[in-house]
């Protein structure tokens, strides 16, 4: 049976987004092997044009073997997920980029629930996103079901972190711990501008999500695995994200003010360049 709180998702999931966000995730679609579902989500829905910023997507597969024809990215993603890629293309006369993550939507599934202690599944799923394409009716209803589940783990813990507090800075408080989890360049002031700019979404999940019970983990030992899991995630991107360093420059200096000159070097050595780089990026303050 469909809950209140999934019709309201696919309300907002299934609402029809700018059409190079569309083309891009057909292309994006034909790329692995059986792609079962692509969503759009972050800055380009948010408060950015997608003439002016990298599309952020998740392609969703059937299975493992689905998300690379190496057996070893494969192994990769089972054990850190998701893999992640560039991909660009023009649309019309204009050139529109895009960062994407694949994973198995079985895995997703396991990863946004309670059982879960590390946010960097549910914390970014209980975010707006759009379901840009589906295979069929019933993989986009077990779409809509996963983003219910981690609404539902992402409210849990946010009732943890702030049980006093409205909703709205419950959830603020959730994103600005699990940033802390995480390698970013993001401010408080980010979580903030997230939950202000779409106050009436984290209302009503709020009140939908309602039932569910403050979940009590340690979030200081959560910083320190999430800070590994995050180096794990740098170092393996290295080999498939063609166009990182320039796109991880990009982003610290959108966040953070904080300008990294990339050269030739860091694109042909992302890993060394990654260990030789983030001292610097800490004494500098763009990651916290």
């Amino acid at each position: 049976m469909t809950t209140p709180l999934q019709s309201f998702i696919s309300l907002k999931a299934l609402r029809p987004v700018h059409e190079a966000i569309t083309a891009l995730a057909d292309a994006l679609r034909h790329k692995h092997g059986q792609v079962i579902a692509v969503l759009a989500y972050g800055s380009a829905l948010r408060d950015s044009n997608p003439d002016n910023t990298l599309i952020d997507y998740y392609v969703l597969t059937q299975n493992l073997e689905d998300v690379s024809s190496s057996s070893l990215s494969r192994q990769l993603c089972k054990y850190i997920p998701p893999n992640v890629y560039f991909h660009e293309q023009l649309v019309g006369a204009k050139p529109y980029r895009c960062k994407y993550a694949v994973l198995p939507l079985s895995l997703l599934s396991h990863k946004v629930s309670a059982e879960v202690a590390n946010p960097y599944f549910w914390v970014r799923f209980a975010q707006p996103m759009q379901i840009v394409w589906t295979q069929d009716s019933s993989t986009r209803q077990r779409t809509i079901e996963i983003m219910a589940a981690a609404i539902e783990t992402s409210f849990a813990h946010a009732r943890e972190l702030a049980p006093q507090s409205p909703p709205l800075q419950q959830w603020t408080t959730l994103f600005q711990n699990t940033y802390a989890t995480e390698l970013r360049p993001e401010s408080a002031a980010r979580a903030i501008a997230i939950v202000e700019t779409q106050k009436d979404y984290f209302n009503t999940i709020s009140t939908l999500a309602s039932p569910v019970t403050a979940s009590h983990t340690s979030w200081s030992t959560r910083r320190w695995q999430g800070k590994l899991l995050s180096v794990a995630r740098l170092l393996k991107a290295a080999f498939t994200f063609q166009g990182g360093a320039d796109y991880a420059a990009w982003k610290i200096k959108r966040h953070s003010g904080v300008e990294i000159e990339v050269t030739d070097w860091h694109r042909h050595h992302p890993i060394l360049a990654s260990v030789t780089l983030l001292p610097k990026l800490w004494r500098k303050g763009a990651l916290k």
